[in-house]
């Protein structure tokens, strides 16, 4: 492909987006430069600190339990508070909790303060994933999701190797540094965007007919939605994999003899992927078939990391790395494409709260399991595993999306106008379980 080219579909990429998605975008860009804590933790508890592997996996586990509570809870204030009020809250009590669990010492305060981290953190996903539905058309939306996923790992590029060697004099310099620029993030919140959530009268329709006028939505009509719940077991799957980047691999490569700067290094191949290849994949996958996409990024996922077990050198960790990285950049925007074309406007919220907590789940099961594997049988075990994983997704892809519809299905939103926003002081649906 010629430069030229390269630039016209650059441009072609960002043009027509609304200037709320560029602050929201901002957003999350300055969100993901401070990331730390869940990139370094194992490594803080096990090289820092001296803990075992076990121990640090017990910890990510509570990181992630704390995930697990806040998001159906995030969903509904999502739903019901705002999309602006819930992200604000979020990035407030992340920035504290991340600047106390820097000086906690004693194991169990640490254990607790990372559960709360991990409540905050991602409490603003679910608002932040509706916010975008609602203020992108959505013949957009494919676009703007791998938009804000190539911010989330632009600012991972950037903060995975500047943190890695920040950690090797100071961890605390990196828990500060997240409380910082998770306070931007909270500014920008505050003053940049505004509130989007639908009014009332614009109807909340059955899943997969997002816009169409319908019957109020419960946390009792996600958990009825059979084929919405089969992305969000998926999804889990894969989470479980993914989430061996952070948790895995960092235990694997520390007990290898590798420093933090070299996994940061090698982790970084992740971010900067994904900030090089995202937007024209993305161009590319765009209209293909999505099952197939689906099954091909499931079997990337899990036989990448299986070959972490044949990995020796820095590069060869790399070049691991490289190989699922491809398969989270076909994923993550067909995925969030999926979940938004079965999500009806009214229950944005609550939907993508439901499917953040696949997320969450894994978050919680991922290190518990890692750490456990890794102690008892070995980290060659543990990649195994991953490769199994990913096996059972794939197949699990391929039969759930013979059920559903074609992406021309929602095909008739694309002529609506993305939905009234509600009024300052709408009063909240009364609809929860």
């Amino acid at each position: 492909m010629s430069a030229g080219s390269l630039i016209r579909a650059a441009r072609e990429s960002v043009e027509g987006l609304p200037r709320a998605f560029w602050w929201l975008w901002a957003s999350t860009l300055v969100n993901r430069l401070g990331a730390f804590v869940a990139t370094f933790m194992a490594l803080y508890l096990t090289l820092e600190r001296g803990y075992s592997a076990s121990f640090a996996g017990l910890v990510a586990a509570l990181h992630g339990l704390g995930g697990v509570v806040s998001s159906l809870a995030a969903g509904v204030m999502t739903d019901r508070l705002g999309r602006r009020p819930t992200m604000l809250a979020a990035n407030l009590a992340t920035a504290g909790s991340v600047a106390l669990l820097g000086f906690m010492e004693h194991p169990a305060a640490i254990a607790a303060v990372a559960m709360l981290v991990g409540m905050a953190s991602n409490a603003s996903r679910p608002a932040v994933s509706a916010m975008l539905a609602d203020i992108v058309p959505p013949e957009d939306r494919v676009r703007a999701f791998a938009l804000n996923y190539w911010a989330i790992n632009l600012g991972f590029a950037i903060s995975s190797v500047a943190a890695g060697f920040v950690a090797e004099y100071s961890y605390l310099a990196g828990f500060l540094g997240e409380a910082a620029l998770t306070l931007v993030c909270a500014v920008l919140v505050y003053v940049k965007l505004p509130e989007s959530r639908p009014a009332a009268e614009a109807g909340g329709g059955a899943a997969g007919g997002a816009g169409a006028a319908g019957p109020e939505v419960s946390l009792g009509t996600v958990l009825r939605d059979g084929r919405f719940m089969g992305v969000v077991g998926l999804s889990f799957l894969i989470s479980m994999i993914f989430m061996q980047g952070s948790v895995g691999l960092p235990v694997a490569m520390g007990a290898a003899g590798f420093t933090p700067g070299e996994y940061g290094l090698a982790i970084c191949v992740n971010g900067v992927m994904i900030v090089l290849l995202q937007i024209p994949v993305t161009r590319f996958i765009e209209h293909r078939d999505p099952r197939r996409l689906l099954v091909l990024s499931a079997l990337l996922a899990g036989w990448g990391f299986a070959l972490t077990a044949f990995a020796g050198p820095l590069w060869a960790y790399a070049l691991t790395v490289a190989v699922w990285t491809l398969a989270e950049i076909v994923n993550s925007p067909t995925q969030m494409e999926l979940v938004v074309r079965l999500s009806p406007v009214q229950g944005r919220g609550r939907y993508q709260g439901m499917y953040t907590m696949s997320w969450s789940v894994a978050a919680l099961v991922a290190p518990l399991m890692a750490g456990y594997v890794v102690d008892e049988f070995g980290a060659a075990w543990l990649w195994g595993s991953a490769g199994v994983l990913g096996t059972v997704a794939a197949g699990g892809y391929w039969l759930l999306m013979r059920r559903l519809p074609a992406r021309g299905a929602a095909a008739a939103e694309s002529a609506a106008a993305p939905v009234k926003p509600a009024p300052a002081r709408a009063s909240a649906a009364a609809a929860d379980a």
